[in-house]
């Protein structure tokens, strides 16, 4: 049996530029910042994808620091930015962000509160997933003053919706406040430009672009100094200390232009063969509900994530790996842990349906056969999950 991989928003295979560029590296030696004939080839290797990076996110290179991925560059600029803007001014405790945020944000932000004593709003969305500027225009007019730093992600990374950058940007800076994206889901699937979007800080990752794991970057103006998180050699502007890794570095600067390059031609594939994948899933379980914006302008086009009524997610998810398919419950990051998903919760679904749901996610491997496959798949697989379900419900017995 063929394995049908439809979890690309975990991780994604890496793309063949990403591998050449790594594996081109690999045996040769010199430290970036050493001043010898092989440290300066080795920065130079790094100083080049660096630029690549930047002209494809619209940012200065001097703007790109890199990290080892998505988390640590999430981390560096909630923290970072908040003690900066706090030491400027001890008034600003307060952060604004979205109760549908990536982990990677949420538990910096709840250790600010906990060991810090940030203010933390994580302001209400709507039924898909997307944030209220109402209530975050209301959130800041309470006290502008206080605000140390907005940060809302590009693109949900459960159920896909894509937030309104540009118009929060526009509501922060308004007051003067910097605005954090974590653009992780988002970058190679939507257009992802920092300069049109206006935003002070932007975090990106290696691997789910098709490039090696342990490298990503954190998109972050020169006009603000984040308190760094490592320190060390002063590596990254002395924002990120730490031994620069030409070879990951140089396969994340293939897999972001390449990404970037197919994009448009890309992004038209998989959205049509996630709208097969939705259409043929609600055909075959009718009372399957799509999650997150069901236009297709408004959400990623890899993205389908739909919940199950009368399904435990764990349980069709092992069904279906069983059965060569790999998918996912929501983050990847909280698989294994017996929660319902924080994202649904916020949209308004109650416990059980946010428990009840999957999440397909395509990409550049993806092909009419993988869906042809979940097709033939999902329907004993439900059926199968609410049969276990009913078994193991409790029954009332007449007293």
């Amino acid at each position: 049996m063929d394995a049908v991989y439809l979890d690309h928003a975990a991780t994604t295979p890496m793309l063949p530029e990403a591998v050449a560029a790594l594996t081109a590296q690999l045996t040769r030696t010199g430290n970036a910042s050493s001043l010898h004939a092989p440290g300066r080839a080795s920065r130079r290797v790094v100083e080049e994808s660096r630029e690549a990076i930047a002209a494809v996110l619209g940012c200065r290179p001097s703007d790109v620091v890199l990290t080892s991925g998505g988390t640590e560059s999430d981390n560096l600029a909630v923290k970072g930015l908040f003690w900066q803007r706090r030491a400027e001014d001890p008034r600003r405790t307060r952060v604004l962000s979205t109760a549908v945020e990536h982990h990677a944000v949420l538990d910096p932000l709840h250790w600010l509160a906990e060991h810090e004593g940030a203010d933390v709003r994580l302001l209400p969305v709507d039924g898909v997933g997307r944030l209220r500027l109402d209530a975050l225009a209301a959130a800041i007019d309470e006290d502008p003053a206080a605000v140390a730093l907005v940060s809302v992600m590009a693109a949900n990374n459960e159920i896909g919706t894509l937030q309104p950058v540009p118009e929060v940007v526009a509501l922060a800076h308004a007051h003067g406040i910097p605005v954090h994206v974590d653009a992780v889901q988002a970058l190679g699937q939507v257009p992802v430009d920092v300069t049109a979007w206006g935003v002070d800080a932007l975090t990106v990752t290696g691997h789910k672009v098709g490039g090696p794991y342990g490298v990503g970057a954190l998109v972050v103006d020169r006009a603000l100094a984040p308190v760094p998180l490592l320190h060390g050699g002063g590596q990254e502007r002395d924002v990120r200390s730490g031994t620069l890794d030409p070879p990951g570095v140089a396969g994340f600067a293939a897999a972001v232009t390449a990404a970037h390059e197919r994009r448009p031609a890309y992004a038209a594939q998989v959205a049509r063969l996630r709208d097969d994948l939705v259409s043929g899933i609600r055909a075959l379980v009718p009372d399957a509900v799509l999650n997150g914006d069901p236009a297709a302008q408004g959400r990623l086009p890899n993205n389908a994530h739909l919940s199950f009524p009368g399904c435990e997610g764990d349980s069709l998810l092992m069904l279906l790996d069983a059965r060569g398919i790999a998918c996912s419950t929501g983050s990847a990051c909280s698989a294994g842990v017996p929660q319902p998903s924080h994202v649904l919760l916020a949209t308004g679904a109650d416990e059980t349906t946010a428990r009840s749901s999957l999440r397909f996610s395509l990409g550049h491997t993806s092909t009419e056969r993988d869906v042809a496959r979940v097709l033939v798949e999902i329907g004993p697989a439900v059926e199968r999950a609410r049969a276990a379900g009913a078994l193991a419900t409790p029954r009332r017995v007449a007293g």
